[in-house]
């Protein structure tokens, strides 16, 4: 415990879902030096209220000014996290996903760090191209060509405490309104990941310094409609979900983007939900010695909690 304890964790965007899961979980082992690195104020204030022990730095990895390069010195293994993950505007995906982690792992290189966990998406294996996907592919190119040692993670859609996007949003927006809409049949399937299981997946990470690529993928497939209605369950929810014509769908998304610049649901995901990608499944369980959480009882563990079930993290 106390070669734990010793070990300094610097986590990039430490203050969004995963951060805000894995920080909890890294305490429990015994780790006692996390230091997080993270842009978004909001979120970083929430960070603060519930893991006042964690070091944070309010800072933007993609800007010029780099005062926070110091905070590497002695890190013994780097978690990037940080992600441009929605929006509209391509340049953001560029300077959160490659500018920034050009800085990071320049920082990490002078340094001489270690480890590193490098936190892609399963979407580099999409037959999706858009925005997140090619900065995703960019990004994990950047870290792969650093020279560290390091475990790249390639998890599905996560859900979990402070999830803000994706099923978060969903589960609040279906909480708010008499009638869900469903994107024409809504028999798209989903791999859908529990955040706690994958952060579960980075701490056996860490503590065993694994090597190599994987696919974390969600161990049951379940269509989207069928995954709302496990979200209406799990939340008490008294909306009724309507299939609605795709293109009616689609219109309505883009009719909604010219009022929202900063959209939780977007054309682009749309099409990206009705992609029909099918992930391998690997037995990550077994490989990294931690346990797959039943998807039903990880959505009630997400929506039920009577403390992290309330709190939203902003976009």
């Amino acid at each position: 415990m106390a070669a734990i304890e010793r070990r300094k964790i610097v986590l990039t965007g430490g203050a969004g879902l995963v951060g805000q899961n894995l920080i909890p979980r890294l305490t429990a082992k015994g780790f006692t030096d996390i230091v997080v690195i993270d842009k978004h104020l909001t979120n970083v204030k929430i960070l603060e209220k519930y893991q006042p022990s964690v070091r944070v730095f309010h800072r933007d990895l993609a800007e010029e000014n780099k005062d926070w390069y110091s905070e590497l010195a002695g890190c013994e293994a780097l978690v990037i996290a940080h992600a441009q993950i929605g929006g509209l505007e391509p340049s953001e995906y560029v300077r959160n996903n490659v500018v920034a982690t050009k800085h990071l792992l320049e920082a990490a290189v002078q340094h001489k760090v270690p480890y590193a966990v490098s936190i892609s998406s399963s979407v580099v294996d999409s037959m999706v191209v858009d925005n997140y996907t090619e900065t995703k592919k960019a990004q994990e190119d950047l870290v792969a060509s650093s020279g560290i040692k390091q475990v790249v993670l390639r998890p599905t859609l996560m859900f979990g405490w402070f999830d803000r996007k994706h099923v978060g949003w969903l589960a609040r927006f279906m909480q708010r309104v008499p009638v869900f809409p469903i994107p024409g049949s809504g028999r798209y399937l989903r791999q859908p990941l529990f955040a706690a299981d994958f952060c579960d997946v980075i701490v056996s990470s860490i503590m065993n310094e694994t090597t190599g690529t994987y696919k974390i993928t969600g161990q049951e497939r379940i269509d989207y409609i069928d995954l709302i209605r496990a979200v209406k369950k799990a939340t008490g929810a008294k909306a009724h979900i309507q299939k609605v014509p795709y293109s009616l769908f689609w219109t309505m998304l883009k009719v909604n983007a010219l009022f929202d610049k900063n959209p939780a649901f977007t054309v682009a995901q749309l099409e990206a939900l009705t992609t029909p990608d099918v992930f391998d499944v690997i037995d990550w369980p077994q490989i990294f010695g931690v346990r797959a959480t039943p998807l039903q009882q990880a959505l009630n563990i997400t929506f039920q909690d009577p403390v992290f079930s309330h709190v939203i993290l902003d976009f």
